[in-house]
């Protein structure tokens, strides 16, 4: 159990250490308060010292941005000599940033309660995220926020319009934000039964997330769904939104793991579209190292589809206008694994990035197209 260590009013303290993303615990801590200045704060964080917060609140998020407005004054090369080189530099970028601001540090007591001034009763936002509390936690004032931030969106859930219902998710489980995916399987074709299942479908939704693909499958009269997920939070978080969803009896949540047991009329997977290696949980929905999920399920799909049926495979082409991955490796994976290309339907992103020309990454983005691929054996 990595712990931090720390001196307050000249008595040695320390505390459990946490990061989502596994960032090793500072060697280094010292206090702070609403005295430090800003540019003295940067610095320290840049040399390594991380800061424990020991001030007010609104205080402590206003030095964030801060040293955040800093960082972003200094230069820094985000356009390479290829769409690829950007992409790495891109991300090396947001990875010096976030480990930058990640030293700015919070103290949360054996019960989650956050002592400052000003604070905002956390505790039920990090039960949700880390579970029951036992101890005293440090953790960055960046991840809490995040913490925050998905206890709201809980709360509040987002409208899929698909389901004229609100799915709910939780922390680091892949909100449904970006809605033309679900619209593209709220509007393909679905494949016609298995001769012996008396005109029953059946099918299996590869990495739900919060399961709103399964729910949709559901909505569009699938008989039973069987949903899976290698995270337990997302399975968690799967399960809930059946239930709100009054979908309990006609879809079963599995795992951890990719296909359950068993054959189906349909199996659809949305896997994280670019493949490169997430920093943290929230990331594993968006980055795919070494497209290993998109591969384990175009290799499965033969050995689990009913005869007849179909393979649906939700995927952007943002890695291709990255350099990433090229189209006809993707045609050559879904031959490999004994596959044939049924039909395919296109959409354009609809969120905002697309639209950011400041973003270091626009053109890709604004070319980004993504595709529901109906796939079947050959």
């Amino acid at each position: 159990m990595s712990t931090i260590h720390w001196t307050e009013t000249n008595t040695p303290r320390s505390a459990h250490w946490h990061s989502e993303s596994a960032t090793p615990p500072p060697s280094r801590v010292i206090g702070a308060d609403d005295r430090m200045k800003a540019d003295v704060a940067y610095r320290l964080a840049c040399e390594g010292t991380a800061l424990l917060w020991r001030g007010d609140f609104h205080n402590a998020r206003q030095l964030l941005q801060a040293m955040g407005r800093r960082i972003d004054r200094k230069p820094s090369q985000q356009q390479g000599g290829s769409p690829a080189d950007s992409f790495h530099l891109h991300r090396r970028a947001r990875s010096h940033r976030a480990r930058v601001l990640g030293r700015l540090l919070v103290l949360l007591e054996d019960d989650y309660c956050l002592n400052l001034r000003r604070a905002p009763d956390v505790r039920q936002a990090c039960t949700e995220a880390y579970g029951p509390a036992s101890e005293p936690m440090a953790a960055s004032l960046t991840e809490l926020l995040g913490v925050i931030g998905a206890h709201q969106w809980r709360t509040k859930g987002v409208e899929v319009p698909a389901l004229d219902a609100r799915i709910h998710p939780h922390y680091g489980v892949f909100s449904p934000v970006r809605g033309e995916y679900v619209d593209l399987v709220a509007h393909a074709p679905l494949p016609a039964p298995a001769a012996h299942r008396a005109g029953r479908r059946t099918a299996f939704d590869l990495g739900t997330g919060t399961g709103v693909l399964a729910a949709v499958l559901a909505h569009r009269g699938i008989n039973h769904v069987v949903a899976t997920d290698i995270s337990p939070r997302a399975l968690a978080c799967a399960r809930e939104n059946v239930r709100r969803l009054h979908f309990t009896g006609r879809i079963d949540i599995v795992g951890p793991g990719l296909f359950p047991e068993g054959r189906a009329d349909l199996i659809v997977c949305d896997p994280p579209w670019i493949p490169a290696r997430p920093t943290s949980a929230v990331e594993q929905g968006v980055y795919d190292p070494g497209s290993s999920m998109l591969r384990d399920f175009l290799d499965g799909l033969t050995a689990h589809l009913e005869p007849g049926g179909e393979g649906w495979l939700i995927l952007s082409d943002l890695a291709e206008h990255l350099g990433l991955r090229t189209r006809s490796e993707l045609l050559a994976d879904i031959k490999a694994a004994g596959l044939h290309l049924v039909d395919r339907t296109d959409t354009r992103p609809r969120h905002p990035r697309a639209r950011d020309t400041a973003d270091p990454l626009h053109a890709a983005r604004a070319a980004e197209v993504t595709s529901l691929w109906r796939l079947a054996s050959t």
